[in-house]
């Protein structure tokens, strides 16, 4: 009980994936739980995922009917967490652009810290994927000004790989449901005061192309998005929205 660990998995269309993201989850680590949130996948993944269930009772499985967010299966996922009373939650995407091998050297951080998180770009002799270009750019931005606004010494504002304290989870007040939620993750830990830390993470872009559901294609319109949610998170926090300016 005293190491009790959960995987939280968000997916949302990742039948090309999920067999075998899945599979490397449980052997990196095999005493974890694990909990898949389907965000209201429209292919076979929750067939796939109804099969790998029945054969391993560690594997849960929660549903949303409809298509409700990146962040609100999160959210779900970690109210899933905390209602059980998991001592430790990792997220790891379904896409197999992170490394679930990676798993215990963040839970081993949490030793040190109240979240790990994942970063592409903190050692630069990992290599990796050339990143989008767009993606870059917002993620430079937004790192930049994250770092300005809470002293967290950040390189990798993005990456949903994390490791967090169940003690920790439970003070958080998220409820930005689409991709922004990160946002309101960095400025409540912020303002609670948690200890953070960033571990190396290679950078795997398998599908440069992949879309941003919620009309976010357009890096303008994601920037605009972006700034709306940390604006709100600052004016919540009882600071001026005007801090979320990148000048």
């Amino acid at each position: 009980m005293e190491n009790r660990t959960l995987v939280v998995v968000p997916l949302y269309n990742e039948e090309p994936t999920l067999r075998d993201v899945l599979s490397e989850v449980r052997r990196a680590v095999p005493a974890a739980d694990v909990l898949v949130v389907d965000d209201g996948s429209t292919d076979r993944s929750p067939a796939i995922l109804a099969e790998i269930a029945r054969g391993d009772p560690q594997v849960r499985v929660l549903t949303h009917p409809d298509n409700l967010g990146y962040g609100q299966a999160l959210i779900d996922g970690f109210a899933w967490a905390v209602q059980r009373g998991y001592r430790r939650v990792v997220t790891i995407d379904c896409d197999a652009q992170h490394e679930p091998a990676r798993i215990p050297a963040f839970l081993a951080a949490l030793a040190d810290a109240d979240i790990v998180s994942g970063s592409r770009y903190l050692d630069p002799a990992l290599g990796g994927d050339p990143p989008p270009p767009d993606r870059l750019a917002i993620n430079r931005e937004t790192t930049a000004l994250l770092r300005r606004l809470t002293g967290y010494p950040l390189t990798d504002a993005w990456c949903g790989f994390k490791a967090y304290r169940g003690e920790a989870l439970a003070r958080l007040r998220l409820d930005e449901p689409g991709y922004g939620l990160p946002l309101q993750v960095w400025i409540q830990a912020w303002r609670l005061g948690l200890r953070v830390v960033e571990l190396p993470v290679a950078r795997v872009y398998k599908n440069p192309a992949r879309r941003f559901w919620g009309g976010l294609d357009d890096p303008e319109t994601r920037r605009r998005y972006y700034r709306s949610v940390l604006e709100r998170e600052l004016a919540r926090a009882g600071l001026s929205p005007a801090l979320a300016s990148a000048e």
